[in-house]
């Protein structure tokens, strides 16, 4: 019999929420989602990320049109970004005198290493606050359409260079609870090391994915795979993220806009 308790059956039982009841959330609610989203792990304790709350109907009637057309965004009650951040560390560096140290390399800037440490401590906190909010009763919506057109973000949300908007969360109370989406595992999870899947595996892979996620007919497709892979792959919303990620990743490392 697999353990449980009362942490691991709320967080098997969350799933995203798309459509939110009109009550507001409280302050205290609040509060608490965004202080244990701060609790949470942080490399070197450097908290290389920034939250931005947003509740202004403008923008979000805005970014439900620029995080590809998803109207539930305008009606959430509750928006948060998670922005990973080093542009506070480098004003700090700024201040702090460090161009007067010796033995300091001058000039130094964040590279792809603390960007990747930078990401892993938003959506860790990000996390955290799902967790938190869905302890109280608040569904949540991970938004990945954030990353797409990054000038457009950039310009809204004032993002400075070093930044980058990790995800986006949208919160609040559920009108219903949503259809808990089964989880595919069994080829998930490898030990000592990343292996590979045989056709075989794949194959096998397929029919279970087909099983667990599969409508009859696939949306006009033969099977699973293929279906994401046109509903999600070959997309407009797939080219201009991977665009906009690159511009993103342009501007942290030149600083051109």
């Amino acid at each position: 019999m697999t353990p449980a308790n009362q942490t691991t059956e709320l967080m098997n039982a969350r799933c995203s929420t798309r459509s939110y009841a009109p009550t507001p959330l409280r302050d205290d609610e609040k509060q608490a989602i965004l202080h244990t989203a701060m609790r949470a792990p942080t490399a070197g304790n450097m908290l290389l990320y920034s939250i931005i709350e947003i509740d202004d109907q403008t923008i979000k009637d805005r970014l439900a049109e620029t995080c590809d057309h998803q109207p539930f965004i305008a009606k959430a009650p509750w928006v948060l970004l998670f922005v990973a951040d080093l542009q506070k560390w480098m004003d700090l560096f700024a201040a702090s005198g460090l161009d007067r140290l010796d033995g300091v390399p001058h000039g130094v800037t964040p590279g792809p290493g603390e960007l990747m440490l930078a990401c892993c401590d938003a959506v860790i906190a990000a996390q955290n606050a799902v967790i938190a909010a869905e302890s109280l009763g608040i569904g949540s919506c991970y938004i990945g359409d954030i990353l797409e057109l990054g000038e457009t973000h950039a310009e809204l949300l004032h993002l400075p260079r070093y930044t980058f908007p990790v995800t986006m969360l949208c919160l609040g109370r559920p009108k219903a609870r949503p259809h808990i989406v089964e989880r595919y595992e069994k080829h998930v999870v490898h030990r000592n090391g990343y292996h590979r899947l045989s056709d075989a595996e794949l194959r096998e892979a397929s029919g279970d994915l087909d099983r667990l996620y599969g409508a009859p007919g696939f949306g006009g497709y033969d099977n699973y795979a293929q279906e994401i892979y046109a509903r999600k792959f070959a997309t407009d919303f797939a080219a201009e993220a991977n665009r906009s990620v690159a511009w993103w990743l342009e501007r942290w490392r030149t600083g051109t806009e």
